[in-house]
């Protein structure tokens, strides 16, 4: 295998992938000739107004649900080919909405990320339902029962065990490991201004440091500027836009897309920074 080649392979082995996806149900279309590309390492954010297709795209990525038309790739390899257990082991998502049907303690829950490897445990595994709940801050919860919890602290709890679905601790790590996925469906949506700035900076972290690609679902084009490295603009079902954050959340993409005027804010002092936008409605 030359370098180009090899070079071509280390690519698509980082990707997860939608190649013309449509599905249909009665009556219309909810994504229509859709194709993106999610890189592993990057935080990519899925974005678009209520209706657009964010939701039922994440459920392509996730495996929740087929394309009528088009398909789903991982590392090169169709989505469906993977069995359920590989993918629980490389892979995990949080839904906007979870329900725990039984009375689970919160540690409880987050033991069962470690679930798909219960057959080749780790040295460290004990230790890491403990590290990924210091890591989403709700380890002083893990003795409640998770329904007594409010929305926030469930949402951090699912964060938790995703995080330790997918933990690879690094006295563990030997040679080449495959590529982490995190999925999130509108993992802000019910938490508190710190906890949803401390979850993106989390996820950002381990995509930065330790190569997990992640994909969250954001309706705060702010959260998006300031934490994503691409993002995807979904309209009526279909991806108007898809790039780098910066380049594709323009004034007039905003416009265009959610239809309201974004006003550039500069960064404090004059240094370099994220831009940032202040939103006013059209008159």
């Amino acid at each position: 295998m030359n370098a180009r080649n090899m070079h071509d392979f280390s690519l698509i082995a980082s990707l997860l992938e939608v190649v013309g996806v449509g599905v249909q149900v009665p009556g219309r279309a909810l994504l229509q000739s859709a194709s993106a590309q999610f890189p592993a390492g990057q935080v990519t954010a899925v974005l678009g107004p209520n209706g657009a297709g964010k939701s039922t795209l994440m459920s392509l990525l996730t495996g929740q649900r087929q394309p009528t038309v088009g398909s789903v790739f991982l590392a090169g390899k169709a989505l469906t080919a993977y069995a359920p257990a590989e993918l629980a082991r490389v892979r995990a998502s949080v839904a906007q909405e979870t329900q725990v049907a039984f009375e689970f303690t919160v540690r409880e829950v987050v033991e069962l990320g470690r679930y798909p490897h219960r057959n080749r445990p780790g040295r460290a595994d004990a230790d890491i339902p403990l590290q990924a709940m210091q890591a989403t801050a709700v380890e002083h919860l893990q003795h409640r029962v998770l329904n007594t919890l409010s929305g926030g602290e469930k949402a951090r709890v699912h964060m938790a065990r995703a995080l330790a679905q997918v933990w690879e601790p690094a006295a563990d790590t030997a040679g080449a490991q495959p590529t982490r996925w995190l999925l999130l469906d509108e993992p802000t949506a019910a938490l508190d201004l710190q906890h949803q700035h401390r979850m993106l900076q989390l996820v950002r972290a381990w995509a930065t440091a330790q190569g997990v690609g992640v994909v969250a679902v954001l309706h705060d084009l702010n959260l998006a500027l300031r934490y994503s490295d691409r993002c995807v603009v979904l309209q009526g079902g279909q991806v108007v836009g898809s790039g780098a954050t910066a380049e594709v959340l323009t004034p007039l993409c905003i416009q265009k897309v959610w239809g309201v005027v974004a006003h550039p804010v500069a960064p404090q002092g004059g240094e370099p920074g994220p831009r940032q936008y202040l939103f006013e409605a059209p008159v």
